[in-house]
């Protein structure tokens, strides 16, 4: 008696019931993720290189590969961004919510400081494409205010309740701390990295000075 197999159109061959083997390769699976890679990593380099808002065909180019094969992999240029975007995040996202390692409040404030430089600088461009779409994508818009709860969040967590009971002052503190002041800084008045940086530590510091220790 034999035992028969069926022929799965993707996998091939069927193993025999009972037996043990690995799993075969999926060729065409493989060749769909990477295709699905380079799209996505063509958005961001083209984003990167100055291109905020590159269409579908500009990505296409990029990456190597036909038009029908972004539509293939994405239903619309807004599920490419998400991907992006979820990217992105899972990336900055830890390091934001690092724990932090001052004693103090105001040491805390000055660490957040420069770590907030380094990651509003890696994902400016990034950022300011997705801000130029968030108005016709839910996603996008839903991203943004995520992220806006998180820096804030992340500040109030860190000031004592003499400040927090002081709307105008925290928000002061709050302000030069923000993606926006580094965004006004480095894209808007084209400041370079350094002196961008020093300006945001000013600021950070003349609000810490009015505050109580």
């Amino acid at each position: 008696m034999t035992t028969s197999m069926t022929i799965d159109p993707l996998t091939g061959p069927a193993s025999a019931p009972g037996a043990v083997t690995e799993m075969p390769i999926d060729g065409r699976r493989q060749r769909s993720l990477s295709s699905r890679a380079k799209i996505v990593k063509a958005l961001l380099d083209l984003v990167e290189g100055g291109s905020i808002s590159p269409s579908a065909a500009e990505v296409a180019e990029a990456a190597g590969v036909g038009l029908r094969s972004v539509f293939r992999h994405f239903d619309d240029m807004d599920s490419l961004y998400r991907e992006m975007s979820d990217g992105i995040e899972s990336k900055v996202l830890p390091m934001m919510l690092k724990p932090l390692v001052a004693t103090d409040w105001k040491g805390r404030v000055r660490e957040l400081t420069e770590r907030r430089v380094l990651v509003f600088e890696a994902i400016l461009p990034f950022r300011i494409s997705a801000s130029i779409k968030r108005h016709q994508s839910q996603f996008l818009m839903e991203s943004y205010k995520r992220m806006l709860r998180i820096e804030r969040q992340g500040v109030e967590a860190l000031l004592p309740e003499p400040v927090l009971a002081d709307p105008a002052l925290a928000n002061a503190v709050l302000a030069p701390l923000s993606f926006q002041t580094w965004r006004l800084l480095r894209h808007d008045q084209e400041l370079p990295v350094a002196m961008a940086r020093q300006v945001v530590l000013r600021l950070v510091e003349a609000m810490l000075a009015q505050c109580p220790d």
